[in-house]
């Protein structure tokens, strides 16, 4: 059975940074695209960034503005980079993966990133 699974959340001070990694098991993404969406309290999930499995660059939400950096480490691993959190980025991240964006068939349980200002 196909899994993905996140790892890296805890809470850090505005300004500082984070790792997020997800890496996924049963199978192989290499081909697949692997994202990141978030999901704040009271709000929906929302698309963070996405690394195509097709060997295109990165795709990235517009409120990242160059604070974070998604790559993938190996065939079934990928990581989020986030730099200058900010209090907004407060969310539990979600890692994802699917043969095309934005069409996701498998998520991860999430990983809480909490920043205090």
């Amino acid at each position: 059975q196909a899994q993905l699974i996140e790892s890296g959340g805890g809470l850090v001070r505005a300004g500082e940074s984070l790792r997020l990694s997800c890496v996924g098991t049963g199978r192989t993404f290499a081909t697949y695209a692997m994202a990141w969406f978030r999901q704040a309290p009271g709000k929906e999930r929302e698309f963070v960034a996405v690394s195509a499995g097709s060997g295109r660059g990165p795709t990235y939400a517009d409120f990242v503005k160059g604070r974070f950096t998604i790559s993938r480490d190996r065939t079934n691993m990928v990581s989020l980079e986030m730099r200058s959190l900010e209090v907004d980025d407060t969310a539990i991240y979600y890692c994802a993966s699917g043969w095309r964006h934005p069409n996701y068939d498998y998520w991860g349980q999430g990983t809480q990133v909490t920043v205090s200002s």
